[in-house]
C-alpha cells in the first residue's frame, strides 16, 4: 500500500509538474508566437486580433469572413462551435438562403451567380480565420470600389494572400481574412 502511494506521488509530481513545465518552457522558448494565441500587434503595439481565431468585418473596405455560430452576436472566441442545426432543419435553410441573398446583394452579384458555401455557412468551430480563394474573389468589387483603388490592385492582395494546402495535401487552398485586411489598410 504504502509503494503504491509512493508510486502515486512521484507520477503526480512528473506528470503533474515537471512534465507541463517542461513542455511549456519549450513552447515559450521555440514557438513564443504559436504558444501566446498568434496575436497579430498594431503599429500603436496594441493587439489587433489572433491570425487562427476570425473576427467581424462590417465595412465594405473589408473582406468578409465566414459567419459565425460562435455566440449569441458571433465570433464570440469563448462560445466556440457550430450550429449544430442539420442540413434539413429549416432554421438551417431558412438562414443560409438569407445570408445568400445578402452576400450577392452587398458584392453586386447576380440572383442567380453561385456563391461559395464558406461564405454563408458557419465552420464547425465557428471562427474559422480563413476564406476561399472563390469567396474571396467575389467581394474584389465591393472592396475596391469602397476604398477607391482598381479592381486589379485587389486581385493581385488576393492571390498574394493564398496559401496553399498544409504540407502539399491537407486542406484546401485558403485567404486568411485578417491577414488580408492588414495588408489592404498598409497599402499605398
Amino acid at each position: 500500500m504504502l509503494s503504491s502511494l509512493r508510486f502515486s506521488v512521484i507520477l503526480l509530481i512528473i506528470c503533474g509538474g515537471f512534465y507541463p513545465v517542461l513542455v511549456t518552457g519549450i513552447g515559450q522558448a521555440l514557438f513564443n508566437y504559436q504558444a501566446n494565441g498568434s496575436i497579430i500587434m498594431g503599429k500603436d503595439g496594441k493587439p489587433i486580433g489572433s491570425e487562427h481565431i476570425a473576427q467581424a468585418f462590417d465595412k465594405d473596405i473589408y473582406f468578409q469572413p465566414r459567419p459565425s455560430a460562435a455566440g449569441p452576436d458571433g465570433y464570440d472566441a469563448t462560445q466556440s462551435g457550430g450550429s449544430n442545426l442539420a442540413p434539413t432543419n429549416a432554421k438551417l435553410i431558412s438562414s443560409v438562403s438569407d445570408r445568400v441573398a445578402a452576400y450577392r446583394a452587398k458584392n453586386g452579384l447576380a440572383p442567380n451567380m453561385p456563391v461559395p458555401a464558406d461564405a454563408v455557412t458557419a465552420s464547425g468551430s465557428g471562427l474559422d480565420p480563413d476564406i476561399s480563394p472563390a469567396n474571396a474573389f467575389l467581394q474584389v468589387h465591393r472592396v475596391a470600389t469602397a476604398r477607391n483603388v482598381p479592381e486589379q490592385q485587389v486581385q493581385a492582395m488576393v492571390t498574394q494572400h493564398i496559401e496553399g494546402r498544409t504540407l502539399g495535401i491537407f486542406g484546401e487552398p485558403r485567404v486568411n481574412v485578417l491577414m488580408l485586411n492588414l495588408a489592404l489598410d498598409n497599402m499605398k
